[in-house]
């Protein structure tokens, strides 16, 4: 395969940026089913701040013949290609039961354009054999073609970490992995020529999906002890932070910190190894553990206020709430699966009145996905309390004085801000 001409499939935070990478070596062409989104990302805009407009635009502009990018919603603009990459997202539902129809669509998809010795990769997170079990039949049965023989596949688990600008996907080490020996090597070769990071090239696909599945259940897991943690030094009337940050003076002591477990990889993929170990007959106890406790956080966190507020002799029927904060994480934009609302509906669920501000979350979404209205601005009105829910690093400049009311609270979940001005941490 000497000219290589790539699609990949899905243009959200993992898509994008590994397409604009790619399209500094080879002719891409972007695929995504959302029209809007194309259409913004054909003007150099990215509404979730992973690439900046000046890189979209330098690849968008690209005149070299096997370089640069074209966005697309239409199967016709990728059917001349020869590697299609899908990095579509893997949810779950509301049971907590992964979601595979995003992958399966796309398979459907891309079989309807394959031809002879194409290769497919995979870069969405799933359980173990997924891709061969799942994901091959469909390319098969859509595309007529038959695997190993007529095309191949491979799995390279997204590393992705929205948000953060420091591990950008050149510059986090990859996992790759090939159907066959040879097809490994050339997906390991095409990785290669853009993640200086380096790559590592696994024995086979299901080696490449545990390794990708495992990460996020093993920082899940983590999470979840520190989360318990701070459950019982707070019963003890013991700072979580101070004695993780005594405890961190140990050379191999791992520095977790206690908070809400959300985002579309550390709350979701344990939930895929989960399902496949009860396939096959076994019941995973730690993984699911972890999920318990961090799924029961949201609550937790909004108990802690609710006593505070107690104490303080402030009535909670009514009370003005301002919640800082809406996203998954700080200083991203990213809204998939905040726990965030977890503390917002419990609250509400008590007659409070509350207010949520966040500078980083496009209120649009928010309203679709969550039914709930941010504020543009913060009002200049006193609350009986502030839960300081996401650290974006506006929120360190606020006056909380001038939030405050006579009586009040200050819940700060992330941790992160002055001991002076809050009543209480996790």
């Amino acid at each position: 395969m000497i000219n290589k001409k790539i699609a990949i499939i899905g243009l959200g935070y993992v898509g994008l940026p590994l397409a604009v990478e790619f399209s500094k070596k080879h002719k891409v062409v972007g695929y995504d089913i959302n029209y809007d989104r194309v259409k913004q990302l054909n003007k150099g805009v990215d509404c979730t701040l992973e690439v900046e407009s000046k890189d979209l635009l330098d690849v968008l502009k690209s005149e070299e013949v096997n370089k640069g990018i074209t966005f697309t919603d239409k199967i016709d603009d990728i059917k001349n290609c020869n590697i299609y990459i899908i990095t579509v997202p893997t949810p779950v539902d509301e049971n907590n039961r992964p979601l595979l129809d995003p992958l399966i669509s796309a398979s459907r998809m891309v079989g309807k354009v394959l031809k002879i010795n194409n290769i497919v990769i995979y870069e969405s997170t799933v359980y173990p054999g997924a891709t061969e079990e799942e994901c091959v039949p469909v390319l098969e049965n859509s595309s007529g073609l038959k695997f190993n023989q007529d095309f191949y596949c491979g799995y390279s688990p997204e590393r992705i970490n929205p948000g953060d600008k420091l591990h950008t996907v050149t510059k986090i080490k990859k996992v790759t992995s090939g159907s066959t020996i040879e097809i490994g090597q050339i997906i390991d070769e095409l990785y290669r020529g853009i993640i200086t990071a380096g790559t590592h090239l696994a024995p086979t696909i299901k080696v490449a999906e545990a390794a990708k599945v495992i990460e996020n259940a093993q920082r899940d897991i983590n999470i979840a002890f520190v989360n318990e943690l701070s459950k019982i030094f707070n019963i003890l009337n013991i700072d979580t932070n101070d004695v993780l940050e005594a405890a961190s003076t140990k050379w191999n002591f791992l520095p977790f910190k206690p908070g809400l477990v959300g985002g579309h990889c550390i709350g979701v993929d344990p939930y895929y190894l989960a399902q496949k170990a009860q396939q096959v007959g076994y019941h995973p106890e730690i993984i699911l553990s972890g999920r318990r406790m961090n799924d029961s956080m949201g609550e937790y966190i909004s108990t802690e206020v609710l006593k505070s507020m107690i104490k303080k002799g402030i009535s909670i029927k009514g009370s003005q709430i301002l919640m800082l904060g809406i996203t998954f994480k700080e200083n991203c934009p990213d809204i998939r699966n905040t726990k965030v609302i977890d503390v917002y509906k419990t609250l509400i669920s008590y007659g409070m009145h509350i207010d949520v501000y966040d500078p980083w979350a496009n209120s649009k979404e928010v309203e679709k996905e969550y039914n709930l209205t941010l504020l543009d601005e913060i009002k200049d009105k006193k609350y009986d309390s502030i839960i300081h829910a996401v650290s974006h690093n506006e929120f360190k400049q606020l006056d909380f004085e001038k939030l405050k009311k006579s009586s009040s609270v200050v819940f700060d979940v992330k941790g992160t801000l002055d001991k002076k001005i809050i009543d209480k941490r996790l």
